[in-house]
């Protein structure tokens, strides 16, 4: 009986040495070691494949990519104590993992191209002394027009959606936030107004652009402008550059009364396993022009001064300045219910 529990304490033993081996031995794909492992979060394929698998050739570290539906599920992750070097996520959720200490500081002295960024997408309220974040793109919603159904109208902004020549010919995101915003804007108030009697004055104003309204359209507004069927949009990033792609020749409003936007950073959690390997990635991807082809693929608008000079499609740029007036889209409290009232009368006239 002895001999037999010897047997079995000999296997067990056998089984956890085999364990250790092979997770010393694993890496992504089961042939890196520990050290030459890069781990990073964020949604699926907003790091391109090719600038990943040029990071690999480069360096010898092999990337684990993992990847979320929503910024809440990261945070629940990383909350719960998973171990990623690289986070990409968006910045009202990142203000909270910082507030939270899961955010490690940037060593910039291992970041040499950090100084590529544009200075117009720092200082945010989730990082104002620029320590943890390297912003990666910018979503902002612009106006969009066709120069040859818009004529001689001057479009310079917001206010100029109301114009009576664009009955029945505008295309605007379906979502309250974003066009009572813009209404709020013409009226020199925040996209983040709370009090109900200026809300009230934005629901009567927003009521009266109406009839200009050909359709309200979230997720393809750019199939209406590429038609024809519409001579403006006002929609988001992306779908700006999926009309350009079309039709090159349409025309893009930074709008003069402000803009209203949103950036997705990258950081490197506070539990790290390869911080350095992170630092090494974050400055591999700022280089202007490693920088200026990604965003060519993603369709957003960049992040880097660097990238510019190399960009393909020069409308993912922002001019110098553009952004000083720009506000985010934030959270409004018990004044969310009005937004939701508004919006719901607006689509109802």
């Amino acid at each position: 009986m002895k001999e037999v529990e010897k047997m079995k304490m000999m296997k067990r033993t056998l089984v956890l040495i085999m364990a250790a081996a092979l997770l010393l031995l694993s890496g992504c794909g089961g042939s890196a070691k520990k050290d030459d492992t890069l781990n990073i979060y964020t949604w699926a394929d907003y790091f391109p494949a090719d600038i990943c698998e040029e990071f690999t050739e480069q360096t010898g570290i092999a990337i684990n990519y993992n990847t979320f539906e929503s910024n809440e599920e990261m945070l629940m992750k990383l909350q719960a104590g998973g171990e990623y070097d690289i986070v990409l996520a968006s910045d009202y959720i990142i203000d909270i993992a910082r507030q939270e200490g899961l955010i490690k500081k940037l060593d910039k002295e291992k970041i040499p191209n950090f100084g590529n960024i544009d200075p117009q997408f720092q200082s945010k309220f989730y990082d104002p002394e620029n320590e943890y974040t390297v912003p990666y793109a910018a979503g902002i919603p612009l106006i969009i027009y066709n120069p040859d159904m818009v004529g001689d109208v001057q479009i310079k902004g917001y206010e100029d959606l109301w114009n009576p020549a664009f009955a029945d010919s505008v295309v605007v995101m379906d979502d309250a936030r974003n066009v009572i915003g813009i209404t709020l804007k013409t009226m020199g108030k925040s996209f983040n107004e709370t009090d109900p009697a200026v809300l009230e004055e934005a629901k009567a104003k927003l009521l009266t652009l109406k009839p200009n309204i050909r359709a309200l359209d979230y997720s393809t507004p750019y199939n209406l402008m590429i038609g024809g069927e519409t001579a403006v949009g006002y929609m988001f990033t992306s779908q700006v550059i999926t009309v350009l792609n079309e039709k090159p020749d349409f025309k893009v409003v930074y709008p003069e009364e402000g803009l209203g936007f949103g950036i997705d950073n990258i950081f490197v959690p506070e539990k790290a396993p390869h911080a350095d390997n992170a630092f090494q990635f974050l400055n591999f991807i700022l280089d202007g022009k490693r920088s200026a082809h990604i965003t060519d693929q993603i369709f957003y608008i960049s992040c880097n001064k660097a990238a510019a000079e190399h960009l393909q499609n020069q409308a993912l740029t922002i001019p110098d300045g553009a952004a000083d007036s720009a506000e985010f889209i934030q959270d409004v409290g018990d004044a969310a219910q009005i937004y939701n009232d508004i919006w719901t009368e607006f689509k109802q006239s």
